[in-house]
């Protein structure tokens, strides 16, 4: 990738210079931002990302790390988002096998026929509040999934468990769950590297694009659009044709900079927590519950490894984009549904190791949350007044249906600066999954052979990295790695290579999204101190912005990952 000095270089000399200023600008670089810029990218189109934080860290950042259909939404009747998100989960576990695995789930139930004559109103669009669902609704449902599942079918059809065999692998379950209905969907292990890995390979197939992290829009004079690099404050101008609004929660904010007064968002709020819990783990036996809680809501939980369990998630009506802490009353409600779900399993605060809670962008609407429409729709503002441009802004999108939510916006953009679309993403190998090795064993002892490197260390690398596992190691091969003192499961070269090379611009960015360091809770105040130091000498950093990147990184975790009112 390029280096942030380099792209925000390409803004400063503008027009006239020798650095092209994309004619497309889009405005955040969460999933669906980062889909658009890619997508047009392949198209040969360059475009202009920027976003006023790191690539996907917002909303993307803080899903429930899956890329599933979305069963729930076949209960209101939106079968064709549910065939989409099938469909394009089946892509993306042959597109992205090094970052999106498939995952187990089983559905406990507790009696045969509830809610089924207000189930069928609701999948004919009659009725849009959720309700109960017994073991005929949700296997009626799984019956459509697996209809859905048929083009590049990845995953295996459903079935419903015989109690004997529930009962023997998870005994942990509530005694009234009578029956279970077991699936297959997929789980994204590093959403936000996923998102990185789209923008590096954007701006290989076309180099005049360009990412832009923190750097934000801060005022429109005309058909100029101002924009701030929120860490030093300098100011860049840009003169786009078109401008896509891919902003999520603030898509409103945004679009209001433009002289345009809509209401378009109703966020909910989803909060998770990360629980350290060998006995959830081993309860949940390599598979994510799926269960409806009392008020009809749908929680989760599934492994992250052999300690650390996600407990999720919340759906709160909210209108403020910034309301992205978990709450103490949001812990309780988990723990509570949990509680019922497994009540064999005690789950308490001095578990928790990370929470996180994101926005959806969501339709605005006056419906309860769990009715709100989860489908994407792009709304188009064209030329007014003073603003010669027009704007696309998206409302809604998901992580499972980001590639197709692109392509539709893209069209629309090729449309209208006259281009046709040379080609699809579908089927285009992500980052670490170009080269996927049919013998994954095999490959990773390779990894092990060429580079001296324990069976362990190349299995660890090569989750993380997939192929590019290689290329990272051939960086390193004038030196055997040597491990963090407070982190050996990482290397000093290893993470001085994700601050050169993966667009680092603050600590948390190591931290919290290029590595898994604060979601399993191993951000301690010594191991901060010693990131710090390793990112601080790879990036030229001085003792005193060091000093303050380990402080602010803390305060980060603390204030809006930990839990409420504890500070590390």
């Amino acid at each position: 990738m390029l280096s942030r000095d380099a792209i925000l270089d390409s803004l400063r000399t503008g027009p006239g210079s020798g650095s092209p200023v994309p004619e497309v600008l889009i405005i955040g670089a969460g999933i669906n931002g980062v889909g658009v810029f890619r997508d047009l990218a392949v198209q040969g189109v360059p475009s202009l990302l920027v976003d006023m934080g790191d690539i996907c860290s917002a909303t993307s950042s803080a899903s429930s790390r899956l890329i599933h259909g979305g069963l729930r939404y076949l209960e209101i009747g939106e079968f064709s988002l549910v065939r989409e998100s099938v469909e394009e989960r089946n892509r993306l576990l042959l597109d992205a096998p090094h970052l999106v695995r498939p995952l187990r789930v089983r559905v406990p139930i507790a009696d045969r026929f509830s809610g089924a004559l207000a189930s069928v109103g609701r999948f004919l669009g009659w009725v849009r509040t959720p309700g109960p669902k017994g073991a005929f609704v949700v296997a009626l449902g799984l019956r459509v999934y697996d209809l859905f599942n048929r083009r590049d079918q990845t995953m295996p059809n459903h079935r419903m468990v015989p109690a004997r065999e529930f009962r023997a692998q998870m005994p942990a379950l509530a005694s009234s769950t009578r029956y279970v209905a077991e699936y297959h969907d997929a789980r994204l292990t590093a959403p936000e590297r996923l998102g990185l890995e789209l923008v590096a390979q954007a701006e290989q197939m076309c180099p005049a694009a360009r990412a832009a992290s923190y750097v934000a829009v801060v005022g429109r004079d005309g058909g100029r659009i101002l924009l701030a690099d929120t860490i030093t404050g300098e100011r860049f101008t840009v003169t786009p044709k078109l401008v896509v609004n891919c902003a999520g929660a603030y898509v409103d904010a945004v679009d209001g900079s433009f002289g345009i007064n809509q209401r378009l968002i109703g966020g909910t709020k989803g909060s998770h927590l990360v629980v350290r819990n060998r006995a959830l783990v081993e309860s949940l036996a390599d598979t994510m519950i799926y269960f409806e809680t009392p008020d009809h809501r749908i929680c989760l939980a599934y492994p992250l490894d052999d300690t650390h369990a996600l407990v999720g998630t919340t759906d709160l009506r909210t209108d403020d984009p910034d309301d992205t802490v978990c709450s103490d009353a949001e812990i309780d409600y988990l723990f509570e549904v949990m509680a019922m779900a497994m009540p064999a399993i005690t789950l308490d605060r001095g578990q928790i190791v990370y929470t996180y809670a994101g926005i959806r962008p969501l339709p605005a609407s006056d419906q309860v949350a769990g009715a709100i429409s989860r489908d994407h729709s792009i709304r188009t503002f064209p030329p007014q007044g003073d603003r010669p441009f027009p704007v696309l802004s998206l409302v809604g999108g998901k992580w499972t249906t980001f590639r197709a939510c692109a392509e539709e916006i893209a069209d629309d953009v090729l449309a209208r600066i006259g281009l046709a679309r040379r080609r699809s993403t579908a089927g285009i190998a992500i980052g670490g999954s170009t080269g996927w090795p049919a013998d994954r064993a095999g490959y990773i002892a390779d990894l092990s052979q060429r580079f001296g490197l324990t069976p362990a260390r190349a299995r660890t690398l090569f989750d993380r990295y997939g192929t590019l596992a290689s290329k990272r190691l051939e960086d390193f091969a004038a030196q055997h790695e040597i491990p963090l003192t407070t982190l050996p499961d990482y290397s000093y070269q290893e993470i001085a290579a994700i601050a050169r090379e993966e667009r680092v611009v603050r600590l948390e960015d190591v931290v919290l999204r290029r590595t898994h360091i604060a979601l399993l809770g191993q951000a301690t105040a010594e191991a901060l101190a010693e990131l710090g130091t390793v990112v601080g000498e790879a990036l030229g950093w001085s003792a005193e912005r060091i000093a303050q990147e380990v402080v602010a990184t803390a305060q980060v975790i603390a204030t809006r990952h930990h839990l409420p009112g504890r500070t590390q």
